[in-house]
């Protein structure tokens, strides 16, 4: 039937579950108050340290840097959200990759096939040369990625700030007017009421 929609199309007008939620945090980061330099800056400094290897530490690691920097904390807190439970093995695999080229790093890690105690000791032992290739890793996709980061989130902001400007400027003309309108008319009942005690 043409009328009915299929359960995975979306009624025209009526917002997707999938992307309502990225539709919404993008128009509460365009609306954070600061310059766009800082809040583009903050963006990609939580970018930057959302591609290292500390995750549960990027929001504090994040806040704490931009808060040194005195850039803005609520973009970078919300940048570092690019690693998350579901790119985490996206995001930590390809920086793997990369930085065990970087560092010509030939003795790459498999999982033992059975676990026992020897398997996990050797896991602890390998732990720091696995840290060490997903830094570098995290540096070397990092960089561009701030700096990418940077211009689209100064350029989205520029727009809409751009673009709120106008309206901006209509709403406080016509508040203008409102609060004139208001005062002529109480200065006409002050002169009504001044006449009337004559």
């Amino acid at each position: 039937m043409p009328d009915q929609i299929h359960q995975n199309q979306v009624e025209p007008g009526k917002p997707n579950r999938w992307t309502e939620p990225w539709r919404k945090a993008y128009q509460r980061f365009l609306k954070i108050r600061g310059h766009p330099r800082e809040i583009s800056l903050g963006f990609a400094l939580g970018l930057f340290v959302g591609m290292s290897p500390f995750m549960g530490l990027h929001t504090a690691i994040a806040v704490l840097l931009a808060a040194l920097c005195k850039w803005n904390k609520i973009s970078a807190a919300l940048a570092v959200w690019i690693s998350n439970p579901f790119t985490a093995p996206v995001i930590y695999g390809l920086t793997y990759i990369v930085g065990a080229r970087v560092l010509a790093y030939e003795n790459s890690y498999t999982l033992p096939q059975q676990f026992d105690l020897d398997a996990l000791l050797d896991i602890v032992r390998s732990g720091p040369d696995i840290i060490g290739v997903l830094i570098v890793g995290g540096l070397v996709t990092g960089i561009p990625l701030a700096v990418a980061g940077y211009f689209g989130a100064y350029f989205a902001i520029y727009e809409y700030r751009k673009n709120l400007q106008p309206r901006l400027n209509i709403e406080k003309a016509t508040d203008i007017a409102r609060k004139l309108k208001a005062r002529r008319s109480r200065r006409k009942r002050r002169k009504k009421k001044k006449k009337r005690r004559r």
